[in-house]
């Protein structure tokens, strides 16, 4: 199942995406849920058999994709968690993950613009999957991760590379308004085997520029849930960023950076393609 969230008539709300449209659940649950978020705190998935699941609501030209999660805990950001980047970024391999953390400001959705600001001209890219907690859980042993986790989405963890170094804290490179993108859906957990291997590519105007999969990963979903809820206690619909694969533009040689009028795409197989436009602020 592909759940999103979305605007239609300058009304936020969250529903299904199918191949045939967008069903409501916003209105079909009588707004019960005020979001994506309440609805999978409050495991509305256990009401949508008493709907009719077969009637689309909106055509996707009707709506606006919004971040998946708007108003998520926390954004669990997992920093050099595949080996090919850990070499082009010259770091030392760790025993324990790099973990750094995004504002829910700083996110947009699907087909929104990534903003270059004004500060910068040093916006790079970074796809990643992303995964969304499904309940409380705090203590996670390795071999239960996966009771706690909802479902993946795409995620563009886009980076202004100089504010990144001001310091030694990653904080302000990561959360410019405008350059998280989150989406364009989610694909529920039942959609995806435990520890299954995906691929992801990250392409700018249709060229590749980082291609790897997750079986890659130096610390795999597995550790990173249990590691991550034995600090915090993991809530439903936090989101959880595992990392970037190699080939960042920061550290190509001549370097790329995204500019006004470029398209960058995030695809995870199974899950789907996240695209943004790139706008100078």
């Amino acid at each position: 199942m592909k759940l999103a969230s979305f605007n239609t008539n300058n009304v936020s709300k969250f529903g299904i995406v199918t191949d045939r449209g967008v069903i409501d659940l916003t209105e079909k649950l009588n707004h019960k849920y005020a979001d994506l978020k309440s609805f999978i705190a409050n495991d509305g998935f256990k009401e949508l058999n008493n709907i009719d699941l077969e009637e689309v609501d909106y055509s996707i030209n009707e709506i606006t994709y919004t971040p998946l999660i708007a108003n998520p805990n926390k954004i669990i950001c997992i920093g050099v968690n595949y080996d090919e980047h850990r070499i082009e970024v010259n770091r030392e391999k760790v025993d324990y993950p790099t973990i750094f953390f995004r504002l829910a400001e700083s996110q947009i959705g699907h087909n929104e613009d990534m903003i270059v600001p004004k500060v910068s001209s040093r916006l790079d890219f970074e796809g990643e999957v992303a995964v969304i907690i499904g309940k409380e859980g705090k203590n996670i042993d390795k071999e239960d991760v996966y009771d706690y986790i909802v479902g993946y989405s795409c995620y563009n963890d886009g980076t202004i590379r100089d504010w990144q170094v001001h310091t030694s804290q990653w904080g302000p490179g990561k959360n410019f308004d405008g350059t998280g993108a989150f989406g364009p859906w989610m694909i529920t957990k039942d959609e995806i085997k435990d520890d299954e291997v995906l691929q992801i590519e990250t392409r700018l105007n249709g060229e590749v520029m980082q291609s790897s999969s997750t079986d890659m990963l130096i610390f795999p979903i597995r550790e990173l849930v249990s590691y991550i809820s034995t600090f915090t206690t993991l809530r439903p619909g936090d989101v959880i960023v595992t990392g970037t694969p190699g080939g960042v533009g920061n550290k190509r040689n001549p370097q790329v950076f995204m500019k006004d009028g470029d398209t960058v795409e995030v695809e995870v197989s199974k899950i789907g393609i996240l695209s943004n436009r790139v706008k100078a602020d």
